[in-house]
């Protein structure tokens, strides 16, 4: 049990070692005039490697009024540098909730990155309607 925990242990700090992870926020014009138009969708990620980013974001209040978190994918196309490609979805009814979208993403200075991106939900909506949104986002990876 000890040489399980131990190489657990290393495996995870070796995985953290050679990590890069990434700060994601979305701007939301619905929000009020404060701080919230940039904190209501935040998240985490963690790029597995060069072209695949995985995490989770503050999703939407749902009708009990609690918070939400969305699971999110990204995959860096290689042929266009900051290009992507995305993948959301919320962890409550995953499948009939999931967004997909592309973006890109602009280096500002140092790891702080501005990013543009249009994403449209895969379903129709209930009056049959699947308009996609643009949106204008910040990361920042370290």
């Amino acid at each position: 049990m000890k040489k399980l925990l131990l190489t657990a242990a290393v495996a995870f700090s070796t995985l953290l070692a050679s990590a890069q992870f990434m700060v994601v926020t979305t701007y939301d014009d619905d929000q009020e005039e404060n701080a919230d138009k940039i904190t209501a969708n935040l998240g985490v990620g963690y790029m597995v490697n060069d072209a695949f980013t995985v995490g989770l974001a503050k999703g939407a209040v749902n009708a009990e009024g609690d918070d939400t978190w969305d699971i999110f994918a990204r995959y860096n196309i290689a042929q266009v540098e900051g290009a992507y490609a995305s993948l959301q979805m919320p962890t409550e009814d995953g499948s009939d909730n999931m967004n997909i979208g592309i973006g890109f993403a602009f280096n500002v200075w140092n790891g702080l990155y501005l990013e543009p991106n249009y994403t449209m939900p895969t379903s129709d909506d209930e009056n049959g309607d699947r308009e996609g949104t643009f949106n204008f986002g910040l990361s920042y990876r370290f």
